[in-house]
This record gives structure tokens, sequence and C-alpha cells, in this order.
């Protein structure tokens, strides 16, 4: 007798994927393909995260050339002023997953809090559209935060859903199409990423911010339509009810967030400074050399100049062409000097991240002398920054996971965010604390840039000593035991 859910063979996805009668399959299908559901996710996060990265690519420029107060005249944030509010709205993006997992596990399941909270996250863009028009009755600003609010509240919610409801369309037959899947859908973050941290800024620049925000509003609409498209081919995970709680938050879910907690705090640290791409490096290449040519190719002539905000495009680039490096080179060249364990992996990420700052901490230097460096040092700034990305988040991805009880992996998911909550937190405030009444700042120039440098220094080596002493226990899938290990 076989365990498969099907009655009949129309009932089968080898045969008739769609589902009759409105039903909703709450079991992997027993199928040894790619589940039917996949595309539609993947179509969906390609175009979410263009929405999302577009919109975040040109903040710090609206904030500081283009907003304007009720009345029309212009009301430019200040750097550090700009800077705090970004950073603030990256950390309120990293804390909703939170509440995000449990609203799916408790109450909606994933499917439901993805589709709803994806129609919160289009409204937070248009309300940003919107203020390309002022209202006389309500500050520019105030929008601005309300649809970057309702943007926090979509795009965060949805966060540690969406790559769950992935793995939740796998069975045993297709389980080894899993990791392909998952390749996917992080190339599809990082392409929707690379190309419209390229497009809006330009968006910005030709036609004014309606455009810049309402074309990555469009995109976040049709990611929700696309999604919804799917929902008689996904597999729908029952919410837990109140069990939730009881299942979730037993002994070994404590003891796993008060063990992960220690390196939480550390790896906040790699996010203080890893979003300031977002800004401060943002602020910096509006002060650089961006032009490039002319350079004769025989057959074309290329002669342009980046836009500042365009430059964080060439990190995704990055991303996509080092994963494969690191995995089939890097990696396992360090194997052979010493074994690369997660923990090894995130520490020597995290020294790597002081020498990326360092190199933009000499930038600003330069431009404080009244240079313009050329903005390919920016790129080599980048280029050691995604190496250490590559290097803490996605192990500190992985870490989490296999430290988490089987019944909280989304809910451990969502806790690992909290570290970037925490680092875009500690930026925001200090760039608040640093600002005088005068305008001025307390950390003018490369200070700014020294301080962050020699704080993620500190934090490295603070870090190499808690990991000698880190004690967790590691979660495999189908086995009911958990392996006691120190993990160095």
């Amino acid at each position: 007798m076989s365990d498969s859910p099907y009655t009949s063979p129309e009932a089968r996805p080898d045969t008739a994927v769609k589902l009759k009668g409105g039903d909703e399959q709450t079991v992997p299908f027993d199928i040894a393909t790619m589940p039917p559901g996949i595309p539609y996710i993947i179509g969906n996060e390609a175009a979410e995260r263009f929405s999302f990265y577009g919109m975040k690519a040109i903040l710090t420029v609206f904030m500081t050339k283009y907003l304007l107060s009720a009345t029309g005249e212009a009301d430019y944030m200040t750097a550090e002023e700009a800077k705090a509010s970004v950073h603030l709205f990256s950390a309120a993006v990293y804390f909703t997953p939170f509440l995000g997992a449990i609203i799916s596990d408790w109450l909606w399941g994933k499917y439901r809090t993805i589709l709803y909270l994806s129609i919160v996250y289009c409204a937070g863009h248009g309300v940003l559209a919107m203020m390309e028009f002022p209202q006389e009755s309500v500050a520019p600003r105030y929008i601005l935060f309300l649809g970057l609010l309702l943007i926090a509240l979509g795009g965060g919610g949805i966060k540690p859903c969406v790559s769950a409801h992935v793995g939740d369309q796998f069975g045993a037959r297709n389980q080894h199409l899993l990791s392909r899947v998952y390749s996917w859908f992080y190339f599809s973050i990082n392409f929707g990423s690379m190309v419209s941290t390229m497009l809006t800024p330009i968006l910005l620049v030709r036609y004014g911010p309606g455009w810049a925000f309402g074309v990555p509003g469009i995109l976040m609409a049709l990611a929700t339509f696309v999604f919804w498209l799917g929902r008689n081919r996904f597999v729908h995970v029952p919410p837990g009810g109140n069990r939730f709680f009881s299942e979730t938050f037993g002994q070994d879910g404590i003891r796993a967030m008060l063990n992960l907690t220690p390196l939480l705090l550390l790896v906040a640290m790699f996010w203080s400074l890893f979003d300031q791409t977002a800004s401060a490096w943002v602020i910096q290449a509006d002060e650089m050399n961006r032009h490039f040519g002319p350079i004769n190719l025989g057959f074309l002539t290329i002669d342009f100049t980046l836009l500042p905000s365009q430059l964080q495009a060439v990190n995704p680039l990055f991303v996509m062409l080092l994963i494969p490096i690191f995995s089939y080179l890097v990696y396992p060249r360090m194997g052979k000097v010493f074994e690369v364990t997660p923990l090894r992996k995130i520490g020597i990420g995290m020294f790597v991240t002081v020498l990326a700052f360092s190199i933009s901490a000499w930038i600003q230097s330069q431009i404080d002398e009244g240079q313009a460096p050329h903005i390919m040092w920016q790129v080599l700034a980048y280029l050691v920054l995604t190496c250490a990305e590559i290097m803490v988040s996605i192990t500190m991805l992985e870490f989490f996971y296999t430290q988490a009880p089987k019944r909280m992996k989304s809910l451990i998911m969502a806790f690992c965010l909290l570290s970037v909550f925490v680092g875009n937190l500690f930026t925001a405030v200090v760039n608040l604390v640093i600002q005088n009444s005068d305008g001025s700042s307390k950390l003018p120039g490369a200070t700014y840039y020294w301080f962050f440098t020699g704080i993620m220094l500190v934090t490295a080596v603070v870090y190499v000593i808690w990991s000698q002493f880190y004690r967790g226990s590691t979660y495999i899938q189908g086995d009911d035991t958990a392996d006691d290990t120190a993990v160095q």
C-alpha cells in the first residue's frame, strides 16, 4: 500500500498538476520531478527582490537631493539624518520576520501570510510613489516614513516564509532537487537586485520619484499576482495553531536561542558595516570620479558616468561570480591547511570586513584632502566586502538552520535575521548621536569610517575568543537525536 495521498490517477500531479475543487494540497506531491509550484515561487522572488532593492537603492539619494516640503520647497535631509533613516528602515525590515514567522506557523500558514503581507508591501510602494505630488496637509517626510513602514511590515514579514515555503514543496522522491532550486532561488534574488539597482537610479534622474518608486511598486504587484496564480499548485502546510507555542518554545528551543544569541550579537557588527553600502558608500561615491571612457573596443566606444547609487549593483554581480569560486576553489584550498568549519568561515569573514572598510576609510581620506579617487577603488572595496558576505551571511543561515530543533526551523531563521536588525539599529543610533546642533558631525570625513573599522576589528577579536567555547546541538532532518558537539 502506497503512502501517497492521491486516491485516483486524475489527482496525481504526474497527470494533472492542478488540484480539483479548490482543495489545498497539504503534503508534498508524490513525484520525482520538480514540484509544480516552484516556477511561481522563483518568478515571485525575482520580481519582489527587484522591487525592494530598486526602492532601497535610491533612498539615500532621494532623502538628500529630492525630498520636498508640503509646499513643494526643498526639505533635504543631512547625510547623518539620511543614514540614520535608511538604517532604521533596514532594522525594521529585519525585525518583522520574527512576527511573520509567528503569524505563519501559528495562524495563517505560509501561503496566506505571504499573500496578505504582499498586499501590504504593494501599498507601501504606492505610498512612496505619491511623494512626487506633495499634499499641503501632510509633509512628504511623513508620507515617506509611512511607505517605508508598510514595506518593512510586508517585505520583512514574508522573508522567513518564502524560503520555508520552497522547502515545503518537496517530498521524499524529489528531495534531491532541493539544492538546485535553492541555487536558482538565490540566483533570482541577486539577479533581480542587480538589474533594479542599475535601472531605478536612472528612473529617478530622468523621470522623477514618482516613476522611480512606482516601477518597483508595479514589479511588487506583479510578484503578488504571480504568487497568487500558483495557489492551486502549491503544497499548503497548515498552521500549527496554539500547539505552535508548546512545540516551539520547549527546552531545546530555548537552549538553541540562548546558545546562538552571542553569535547573533557579534555578527550584528558585520551587518552594521555591510548595509552602509546603501547609505555612507552612496554619499561617498557622489564625491568620486565615476567616469569611464572613452574606451575604444574597435566596434564600440564606451563613454559613460555611473550614478552614485548604481554602484550597489556590483555586490549581487560579485555574489553570483564568487559563490562557485569559494565553493570549488577557496574552501577546498583552505581545507588543506585547516578544518573549514562554519564558525571559522564566519571569523575569517569578519576580519575581511575590516579590510573592506579600511579601503573605504582610505578613499574618504583622499576625498577629505580635496582629491576625487576613481570609483574603481570603491569597486575594490565591494569585492572585498562581498567575499566577507559569502563567508559570513551564507554560513550564518546554514549554521543557524543546523542548530535549530526540527519544529522551529522557521523561527530560528527569523531569529538569525535579528542580527541584521541589531547591526542597522547600531548604525542608526551612531548617526543620530554624532550630529551636532550646527549641522556638523562628531565623526567628520574619514574619522567616521575608521570608527566603524575599529569597532569591527575589536568585534572580530572578541568573536575568535567566544568561538573557542561554543557548545551547541546539531539537528538534522530525519534524525530524531541531536548531536551535542563543540563547533570551532
